[in-house]
């Protein structure tokens, strides 16, 4: 089978309406799981005490409010140099997404820091570039929705979206490049990870969860804005009639 069967994007609609239940069911499962080993199995912190179990929140957000951004300037890519409007429908769809990911970081940040830096903000390098990776992805959206033309739009965010690449390496080496109030990476493909297996092992479990939720989201959005841009289509038509019905 062809890998651009699925580029029209009639057949992503149907596609992404089969996945979607899967993704939702494998990240709630999932969230569950982690949870239990993050707040009821690992063990305390000798160092930071209970407040340290923010992490499997507050790392797995992290981890993905990057990720996403880099996937989503990836479609962006695509979409400019291929012209491919289904694209350019995912990388708008993972943008939201992406934001709320970035805001939780953000948040969870915040509140971890109050007990162990005393404070719930500093202009700390790793800090200063999430809230701008925040920015971008909020910018990537604003103007978008400032122009009226969808595939102009589409361009415009996209060159948006490339140009904030560069600032995703720099929060991910944030720690290593400048001394930052914010620890180093606990877990690394060159060395050991420094906290205990259980705690690992439920952190990894909350990005995977973070992960299949961030895929049953954008997939059901890019579903909404794929039946927004082809309502003109008689199929889309076809989709929509039900809910135009109930509405």
């Amino acid at each position: 089978m062809s890998w651009t069967r699925f580029a029209a994007p009639q057949r992503f609609h149907a596609l992404a309406g089969r996945m979607i239940p899967w993704f939702a069911g494998l990240a709630a499962v999932l969230a569950a799981v982690g949870l239990y080993i993050g707040f009821f199995v690992a063990p305390t912190d000798f160092q930071q005490g209970e407040v340290y179990r923010i992490i499997f929140i507050h790392v797995p957000a992290a981890w993905m409010a990057m990720f996403v951004y880099l996937v989503m300037a990836l479609w962006a890519a695509v979409g400019l140099i291929f012209n491919a409007r289904l694209a350019s429908m995912l990388a708008l769809a993972l943008a939201p997404t992406g934001a709320w990911m970035a805001f939780i970081a953000l948040w969870t940040g915040a509140l971890w820091g109050r007990p162990t830096w005393g404070t719930y903000w500093v202009w700390d390098a790793r800090l200063t570039s999430t809230l701008l990776l925040l920015f971008l992805y909020l910018g990537f959206l604003a103007l978008h929705a400032a122009i009226d033309d969808a595939r102009r739009a589409d361009r415009a965010a996209g060159v948006l979206a490339l140009v904030g690449v560069v600032n995703v390496p720099i929060i991910y080496f944030s720690v290593q490049w400048w001394n930052t109030l914010h620890q180093g990476a606990s877990v690394s493909l060159t060395r050991a990870p420094s906290m205990a297996a259980v705690m690992l092992a439920g952190m990894l479990i909350m990005a995977l969860a973070a992960w299949m939720y961030c895929i049953a989201v954008a997939l059901t959005r890019v579903r909404v804005i794929i039946l927004e841009r082809e309502r003109h289509a008689a199929w889309a038509r076809r989709e929509l009639e039900p809910a135009e019905a109930a509405a």
